[in-house]
């Protein structure tokens, strides 16, 4: 099922929390909705489910339009919000019962569509207990078990990953990839190299407006004018290297490399490549070049040059 977003506003007294946003999201597509804290993902996720109304704009969910019949529209949708909220007393298979009921899901399925979520999610060892008594990775778990309950075409996940170890993460990841090839998916997350793994587009807000939409080989592809290179230089006096580099025209930033000790990371000014240049500088001060390689510019810094100030 295809959305449709065309002018969206939000405003809370006049401050606009989304500003003018339009896009869409086809049938069967993983989108990856990023933005710093405060930038309207979880706002503009609120219109989308139906939880909060907006100011001005239009949202179609199908054929369904928001500011005619959002009862309809709810039932295709399927919500997990980032404070995931559950009701910590009641035990995991009655609250995922009560919820279907809640849903429309028929009496005659409840049972057997408990047991499929209670499958998918990884809760069978969990499932007699009081949600309350669930650590937060297995919370998470039943919030996604909710948010499916009733099969529906549209998943709308915040921060889906929150308290999830790296194994739960993976497995997460498989199952919405497994979900994106029948559902639409729209999946809010901080952890960058998830989106990466996990989705199809990227579409990236700030400060209410969207700054970057495309799939991530288009957003790298985009990025490419900031060229990124790698070296390790043997010399006796690392603060002389790093101030003969960082005093070349065509380098813009360096930082020490937080995987590989002693390399850095080179950042040539936008539209230049600063790798002759280095290479000189380095036969010119006798240093020996160990390793020096173009490496494509990260996710993490695509998002930091679009959302810094």
């Amino acid at each position: 099922m295809k959305i449709n977003v065309s002018q969206l506003t939000k405003k809370y007294g006049t401050q606009n929390a989304v500003n003018n946003i339009s896009f869409e999201v086809k049938t069967g597509e993983i989108l990856g909705f990023l933005g710093p804290n405060g930038a309207g993902k979880t706002t503009t996720m609120k219109i989308l489910s139906c939880y909060m109304a907006a100011s001005e704009g239009d949202v179609t969910i199908g054929n369904i339009d928001l500011n005619i019949d959002q009862e309809s529209a709810k039932k295709h949708i399927g919500y997990l919000p980032e404070n995931n909220p559950l009701y910590h007393e009641m035990p995991v298979l009655e609250y995922l019962e009560f919820l279907a009921k809640l849903q429309g899901v028929s009496s005659s399925k409840i049972k057997l569509r408990v047991k499929e979520m209670v499958n998918l999610c990884g809760l069978n060892r969990e499932k007699h207990k009081k949600i309350g008594e669930l650590s937060k990775g297995f919370r998470q778990r039943v919030g996604l078990a909710q948010a499916m309950i009733h099969d529906p075409e549209i998943l709308i996940l915040d921060e889906p990953t929150t308290g999830l170890d790296p194994n739960q993460i993976v497995e997460i990841r498989k199952l919405i990839k497994e979900l994106g090839k029948e559902k639409t998916v729209i999946l809010s997350t901080h952890i960058l190299p998830e989106v990466e793994a996990t989705c199809d587009r990227i579409l990236i807000i700030n400060k209410g407006k969207i700054v970057a939409d495309g799939t991530p080989k288009e957003l790298h592809k985009e990025a490419k004018n900031q060229h990124l290179v790698k070296v390790k230089i043997e010399s006796n006096d690392a603060n002389l290297v790093m101030e003969k580099l960082e005093a070349l025209e065509d380098v813009e930033n360096i930082t020490l490399s937080k995987e590989d000790e002693g390399a850095l990371l080179i950042e040539s000014k936008k539209g230049r490549e600063a790798n002759k240049a280095i290479f000189k500088c380095c036969v010119q001060n006798k240093w020996i070049i160990l390793e020096m390689r173009s490496i494509e510019t990260r996710l993490e810094d695509i998002f930091r040059d679009l959302t810094v100030n």
